[in-house]
């Protein structure tokens, strides 16, 4: 079985190659079960969660994901989420390789925001807001370079500092970005906002999107978190990634209950968009929303990818 640390797992995963990896996945498809989700008490100040996410092609590939997320991880330091990858044969259950969960799930949690993007904001979006700054966080600049042509880039985070770090990278990759010192104006004047936050409360206002705006909602994946108000789904046109987001969402499920979204009111998946059953975004006023809670689908395409990308340099080195 091979084993692929984070440092491979990521430069086997560059975004020009695992966004169509995903998109493909998508049109294929592949057995997807619903996630495992069990509450971890780990002591005061340590309680988390554990995901275990399981996804297989017959005669194809197989792979679980097993998740650890603990938000009081950033008092200690340490980032909110750890992850593993197992990758198997489908057909005999032969271990493949072990991944880097946490590279995988942050590479394609930011390639599944650039892909639904791809359809839903416009063509010309330049500014992007990103709410945020950790792993997932700080890819999603070049996700979104890989579909659009982005050239201004904010960065809002309760903490300046960690902000200040992910502006300053950014800056020596060729970004014009700054920190967000207003997040109100700053919504206001992007073409793009996205957010991968652990909030549970609001931060994004729909009364603050301009006109054409795009708001993608990475985190609230338990329906105790929340980055946006009811107000952002009255205006915008919605669609998720799986149709698990309209029951594990907090923003949706608060939506729902504050009378502003109507479940059955949502547009599309993104299975819909990639097999174009609906076309995406209709005309440059139309405000779009996608509401992603991530899917052992893309884990596989990422993880099958890697494996794949790593057993080709093998083969060239030899």
């Amino acid at each position: 079985m091979q084993i692929l640390d984070s440092e491979q797992t990521t430069r086997h995963l560059p975004f020009e190659r695992l966004i169509p990896a995903l998109r493909d996945m998508f049109v294929q498809g592949c057995q997807v079960p619903l996630r495992h989700t069990h509450a971890i008490d780990g002591g005061p100040g340590a309680s988390g969660t554990l995901l275990i996410m399981p996804a297989w092609q017959a005669g194809g590939r197989l792979g679980v994901k097993t998740v650890c997320i603990f938000p009081g991880n950033q008092a200690r330091g340490l980032p909110g989420l750890h992850s593993t990858y197992v990758l198997s044969d489908a057909a005999s259950g032969k271990p493949l390789a072990m991944l880097d969960g946490d590279a995988i799930t942050s590479r394609r949690t930011a390639a599944a925001s650039a892909l639904a993007a791809s359809w839903l904001a416009r063509a010309d979006a330049r500014k992007l807001l990103v709410l945020g700054a950790g792993r997932v966080g700080a890819l999603l600049p070049y996700a979104y370079r890989a579909v659009r042509d982005i050239a201004q880039v904010e960065v809002w985070n309760p903490n300046a500092q960690r902000a200040q770090a992910l502006v300053e990278r950014l800056r020596a990759d060729g970004f014009e970005a700054q920190v967000s010192q207003d997040l109100q104006a700053s919504v206001r004047q992007a073409d793009i906002v996205s957010c991968a936050t652990l909030a549970n409360a609001p931060l994004v206002r729909g009364e603050w999107l301009q006109p054409g705006a795009h708001l993608d909602l990475i985190g609230s994946f338990a329906p105790a978190m929340r980055e946006s108000d009811a107000q952002c789904f009255a205006r915008a046109t919605v669609f998720v990634d799986t149709p698990e987001a309209l029951a594990k969402s907090g923003d949706i499920l608060e939506a729902v209950r504050e009378g502003a979204f109507d479940p059955a009111a949502t547009a599309a998946t993104l299975e819909q968009l990639c097999r174009r059953e609906h076309a995406g975004r209709k005309d440059q006023a139309q405000i779009t929303l996608f509401k992603s809670v991530g899917t052992a689908l893309e884990d596989l395409a990422a993880a099958s990818l890697a494996y794949d990308a790593a057993q080709g340099a093998q083969v060239r080195q030899a």
